[in-house]
């Protein structure tokens, strides 16, 4: 029977720290592959704890990719790399006519809940920028963006995302597809991308316009397919695994490694493009890609357009060690490209706890919103003729509708009706009729007093 000494958990919450204890034995190899975990329960009375606090820390574990489970027979440790989790490093010194139209029912666009922003708050922080500190706004921006900013962003990094970055390795740009833009010159015209194939479009419209050489990878059921991108010949891998944008798919420890391998062995790197991570509604967050790289292969990128609004064209870019004298040699040229007003509120924003805030009100306003959608769907008069599909993360969710239509059809059928619809075969760059008649469902913008029209609608276009 497991045995840890919860005594010594210090800070940590039960669950968490029962969660680090398993993991660090799958890791050493005391617990390895195959093996039988003791049931929910009987690991609860064991160690005089709830058996809520059991099944928090197998949920993480399984999220991750260290356990999985077997029906009616419980859970297993997954085939991982029996090497330690490494110590995270020190810090170094160093607009379309489709969209325009005003539709009955958008569940393709990628909306944002910005009713509940804290507008207030922003007014207040702007006031003060221009009051205690208008000078700084008439001087040149630094080209990696506000240091004041970089700093925030470092310390969000650390406190919620478990990575140690120095503010000296971000790069602040206006929005991802300008981030994209900056990497493809980065990387050079001798690399050639691998894309998520199903994926968000304009990563391959971006690296083709830069002239860059992209070619779709097929995902399986845990990411990016490893044969398929050995195959592939590229150098150079955008994904992001911790939520993929359509599919919904979480790339497990074992894969995130075999990815990292796979950078190491062509002389490559890895971009993770963190898509709405922050909105993960069960367990904790998992950890990034780049938090478990050993070998500074991994370029982490964010933006804030999901967590506080479109219009906030603001990312950034987290370069390794080994990037960042190319950058300042090579592109230092390039102006920072967010406005000096917007990256000082932002800034405060941050540093003042505001935008933590701000994350824990929508994680749980979408959470309730989430299950408010899936549950009037599934009650709905198509019920019987959908399958859903959602890890319990994202602001969206795949739903498969048995019909016998075209995707075309249900398209012209929903339009018809004022009906916007995201079907996954439009993400896709090599066609598969596997991704017929499944859709897309952005569900951030449909509020519960919309949700009987919605159904009402789906109804409609589905019969």
């Amino acid at each position: 029977m497991l045995t840890y000494p919860m005594e010594e958990r210090g800070d940590l919450p039960l669950y968490e720290y029962l969660y680090r204890r398993i993991r660090e034995d799958i890791l050493s190899g005391k617990l390895t592959a195959g093996e039988r975990l003791p049931s929910k329960r009987a690991l609860a009375e064991h160690l005089h704890l709830s058996v809520i606090t059991v099944e928090g820390a197998y949920a993480q574990l399984e999220a991750e990719g260290y356990l999985y489970t077997l029906p009616k027979r419980g859970f297993f440790v997954s085939q991982v790399d029996r090497t330690p989790a490494p110590k995270a490093p020190e810090p170094p010194a160093i607009p379309e006519p489709e969209a325009a139209r005003q539709w009955r029912l958008d569940l393709k666009s990628n909306q944002v809940d910005t009713a509940r922003f804290p507008v207030s708050t922003w007014a207040r922080l702007t006031r003060q920028v221009l009051s205690e500190d208008g000078a700084a706004l008439l001087r040149p921006v630094p080209h990696q963006g506000l240091e004041a900013l970089r700093r925030a962003i470092a310390d969000d990094l650390r406190d919620y995302r478990g990575m140690s970055v120095s503010p000296e390795q971000i790069i602040v740009g206006a929005g991802a597809e300008y981030l994209y833009l900056l990497l493809a010159q980065l990387l050079g015209p001798g690399a050639v991308f691998a894309a998520e194939d199903p994926g968000y479009p304009k990563i391959r419209q971006v690296y083709g316009k830069c002239g860059a050489s992209c070619r779709p990878v097929p995902l399986d059921a845990q990411g990016m397919d490893l044969a398929a991108l050995a195959a592939s010949g590229a150098t150079v891998a955008h994904l992001s695994p911790s939520h993929h944008y359509p599919t919904g798919l979480v790339t497990p420890i074992a894969r995130r490694q075999a990815l990292l391998r796979w950078a190491e062995e062509v002389d490559g790197f890895i971009i993770e493009d963190d898509y709405d991570s922050e909105f993960r509604f069960t367990g904790r967050p998992l950890p990034t890609l780049q938090s478990i790289d050993r070998s500074g292969r991994v370029l982490y990128m964010n933006t804030f357009s999901q967590t506080i609004s479109p219009s906030m064209r603001v990312g950034f870019v987290v370069l390794p060690p080994r990037l960042l004298e190319r950058y300042r040699r090579e592109l230092d040229f390039y102006a920072c490209t967010v406005p000096a007003l917007e990256q000082h509120v932002l800034a405060r924003f941050l540093s003042g706890g505001y935008y933590e805030q701000h994350l824990s009100r929508m994680r749980k306003e979408y959470r309730q919103r989430r299950c408010a959608v899936l549950a009037a769907f599934r009650s709905g008069p198509f019920a019987h003729r959908i399958t859903i599909s959602e890890q319990g993360a994202g602001l969206h969710f795949l739903l498969r509708l048995d019909t016998d239509r075209s995707d075309a059809d249900l398209r012209q059928r929903a339009e018809a009706l004022g009906v916007r619809l995201g079907f996954l075969s439009e993400y896709a760059a090599v066609p598969d009729p596997s991704y017929a008649h499944t859709l897309v469902i952005n569900y951030a913008g449909l509020d519960e007093a919309r949700l009987p029209q919605a159904v009402e609608l789906l109804g409609a276009v589905f019969a």
